[in-house]
């Protein structure tokens, strides 16, 4: 089993201002973990998919998801994103050799994103989507005033899907755990960093969105209709 995708989905939405968890949220008529599921599905690189869904409602979500496609597994999540990713770690099959981690909430990435950072592994630790800063960016003080202006040259900003050789991935999960910084943690890359691993960088093209309030619901309804999905 050279490939598996975890994909979190596990995060209360407490920003979304809804009853239910945030990937379970409907988004064009469809719960948006459906969405996302369909884009992991579509990637051919992916052999099989572990849904980390939220604490408590693992047999919902296995019966939401149940039908044709890549085989996916349902775990229960943690308390935070990154002892989430962990738990979807332990759950994958024996002989992973490398992992994809993708966000439930970014329902529209690109199926050939996937295929990209998992190519940008060669001579890295991982490789994750981002999309270079093009807004200027301002440091604020306490009181909401401009305490400086940051030079947006050679900035990124990370999305997901970020890819990974599973053992980089588990011995930074590991050492962030034993540290007591894992909860801290935002991303899976800065869990590699931090154990020194080497982290590409690959330009994500197209808008790949993360869906974090109910304002962003409208847009990614829209682009989702855009491409013909909505």
């Amino acid at each position: 089993m050279p490939t598996i995708a975890i994909i979190v989905a596990a995060g209360a939405g407490v920003r979304m201002g809804g009853d239910v968890p945030k990937a379970l949220m409907p988004l064009a008529g469809r719960p948006m973990l459906l969405w996302t599921l369909d884009v992991v599905r579509a990637a051919r690189c992916i052999d099989e998919v572990v849904v980390v869904a939220p604490a408590g409602r693992e047999e919902s979500v296995r019966a939401l998801i149940a039908g044709p496609g890549t085989p996916v597994r349902v775990v229960g999540g943690g308390a935070s994103r990154a002892e989430s990713v962990r738990e979807g770690l332990r759950a994958a099959p024996a002989g992973v050799r490398r992992v994809v981690v993708h966000d439930a909430a970014r329902p529209l990435a690109d199926a050939a994103l996937f295929g990209a950072v998992l190519g940008g592994l060669d001579g890295a630790d991982g490789a994750i989507a981002a999309a270079p800063v093009v807004d200027t960016l301002k440091r604020g003080d306490a009181d909401h005033l401009i305490a400086g202006t940051v030079a947006r040259e050679g900035l990124w900003a990370a999305q997901t899907p970020q890819a990974f050789h599973a053992t980089a991935l588990g011995e930074a999960v590991a050492a962030a755990a034993a540290a007591g910084t894992l909860a801290a943690a935002t991303d899976c890359a800065s869990l590699v960093e931090a154990h020194g691993g080497r982290v590409r960088l690959i330009a994500s093209r197209a808008p790949n969105p993360k869906v974090t309030t109910s304002s962003d619901v409208a847009v990614a309804e829209a682009l989702l209709a855009i491409r013909g999905r909505g």
